[in-house]
């Protein structure tokens, strides 16, 4: 099968009449694809950033974002207030993030030993996810929102395959030790905030040509979080179904 990497510039390409079936295409920039007369049936497309406040997919004519959001946001409860603007709406924001992560937590603890190690078609495992999450924390909240410089815990992950040659996995209940610190850091910071401090301005630990808000990197947060819970939901539903 043909393969095609980061060397391989496919810009503006165009295919006529070409058998795609099966092919996987994966953190690849799709963007402004245009598809025409083409069958996706039985398709599989995983998008997070549909979830930005910009973004559109049009199908047959009909921009289909709005109602996925609204899918997924009946199948992720407390979702829906990810954009939650003052102190009070992101406190309970981010307690009904904690409340969907323990959930999953006690659901991947009843599964078979050694689920949250298992990787579904080459994605994050269970605790690989809780591990980013870690990190992602680290970077949003600890460094541009409270300038903790040397707070990045050493169990977060930045990405898959991120770890150091030949590192072993760490044992599962220190992840969520470190886990439950980090999440107990966004908690306590919403729980302090005030409307004023929210308009703050931060740095964007990507681009510093983007001026940010401690709101805005809350956003980033919560977006984060839910995503990613909708990932390992997914893998986990995968494993019980095999």
């Amino acid at each position: 099968m043909t393969k095609f990497g980061r060397s391989d510039d496919l810009q503006g390409a165009e295919f006529v009449e070409v058998d795609l079936s099966g092919a996987r295409f994966v953190e690849s920039d799709l963007s402004r694809v245009v598809m025409r007369g083409v069958d996706i049936q039985a398709g599989d497309i995983d998008a997070p950033w549909l979830g930005t406040e910009d973004a559109s997919l049009t199908i047959n004519g009909v921009d289909v974002v709005p109602f996925i959001d609204a899918e997924l946001n009946r199948r992720f409860p407390g979702r829906e207030n990810r954009r939650a603007a003052d102190p009070d709406g992101l406190r309970a924001a981010w307690a009904q993030v904690e409340q969907a992560w323990t959930a999953a937590q006690e659901r991947a603890a009843a599964m078979p030993a050694g689920t949250v190690d298992v990787s579904v078609d080459g994605e994050w495992s269970f605790a690989q996810t809780q591990r980013h999450l870690i990190h992602a924390t680290d970077l949003w909240i600890g460094d541009s929102v409270l300038g903790r410089t040397d707070s990045f815990h050493p169990l977060g992950l930045k990405y898959l395959g991120s770890d150091a040659p030949g590192a072993t996995t760490p044992p599962y209940d220190e992840v969520l030790e470190a886990r439950a610190g980090r999440v107990a850091m966004v908690r306590d910071l919403i729980a302090a905030t005030t409307p004023t401090e929210l308009d703050a301005p931060r740095k964007n630990p990507h681009n510093p040509e983007h001026p940010e808000t401690v709101r805005s990197c809350i956003h980033v947060i919560l977006e984060e979080e839910w995503e990613h819970l909708r990932f390992a939901t997914r893998d986990l539903d995968s494993m019980t179904v095999h």
